[in-house]
């Protein structure tokens, strides 16, 4: 079930470095939140922090709150692997298990939870690939590598092995800008599809792709090298591409810096 996603006072630091300083934001359930802004700003890095990615990196450190329908995921006591379950990840490319099989791919995380009865993984399998526009690609080949697959297919292929498992909210960093444009229109009428059963944030540096995808926008910035990254403003999507209310979203949009 879709779930809301509430960021109050969240900064993050790689050792002495601060990338993130006072971010706040809500994310509402059911639809699509892009985050753009200039390479380096900490786009990517909010949104390891939303689902403890940096608990396993050494010298990083998070503050503030970061709350999934009202609890703490950064509270004592919570399993950051199930953090992990319920707040899935998609990366900028596709990163498949190469070796494995495509019904292997999809199926890794449920035996990772302990699902060993074959007819449970095959229908999983097979409701998460058709839930990623896939099935009728693969149906037939379910058994050969994931890396025989065409990029596109793998993007798909790892968007499916996130649902699989079946979280509440779906993170996207970049998930075209290594595809081509038949693949990129694809995996975008699929995060429009996935909406109505997933909370999704998407990071692009695509401007059309923001404005095509979502239904809010927040604009991450940097004041300069070496500066923590600080979410600008937030709103309507339409909005934020017509009507921005800081002049530095503006600037960004128009092609001013960036």
């Amino acid at each position: 079930m879709a779930k809301r996603i509430d960021v109050e006072g969240l900064n993050v630091w790689f050792g002495s470095f601060q990338a993130l300083s006072d971010i706040n934001i809500t994310v509402e359930p059911k639809q699509v939140t892009a985050l753009i802004g200039p390479s380096g700003c900490g786009k990517s890095t909010f949104l390891r922090a939303v689902n403890r990615m940096h608990d396993v990196v050494p010298g990083a450190r998070v503050s503030g709150e970061v709350l999934l329908d009202g609890q703490d995921i950064y509270a004592d006591g919570v399993d950051p692997v199930a953090v992990r379950r319920s707040i899935g990840m998609v990366f900028q490319r596709p990163n498949p298990f190469p070796t494995m099989s495509v019904r292997d791919n999809v199926a890794a995380g449920l035996k990772l939870n302990g699902v060993r009865k074959k007819a449970e993984l095959n229908g999983v399998v097979e409701r998460s690939l058709h839930r990623a526009g896939l099935w009728g690609e693969v149906s037939h080949r379910l058994d050969k590598p994931a890396a025989s697959l065409s990029a596109g297919q793998q993007q798909r292929l790892c968007i499916a092995r996130a649902i699989a498992v079946e979280p509440d909210v779906l993170l996207m960093d970049e998930p075209c800008s290594a595809l081509d444009p038949i693949s990129t229109l694809r995996i975008e009428d699929l995060i429009g599809e996935l909406k109505d059963r997933y909370t999704i944030v998407i990071v692009t540096h695509n401007m059309q792709e923001a404005a095509r995808v979502s239904d809010t926008t927040g604009f991450f910035n940097i004041a300069g090298a070496g500066e923590p990254g600080e979410l600008i403003e937030v709103g309507p999507t339409t909005k934020i591409f017509t009507k921005p209310d800081d002049s530095r979203t503006e600037d960004y949009i128009t092609g001013r810096f960036g």
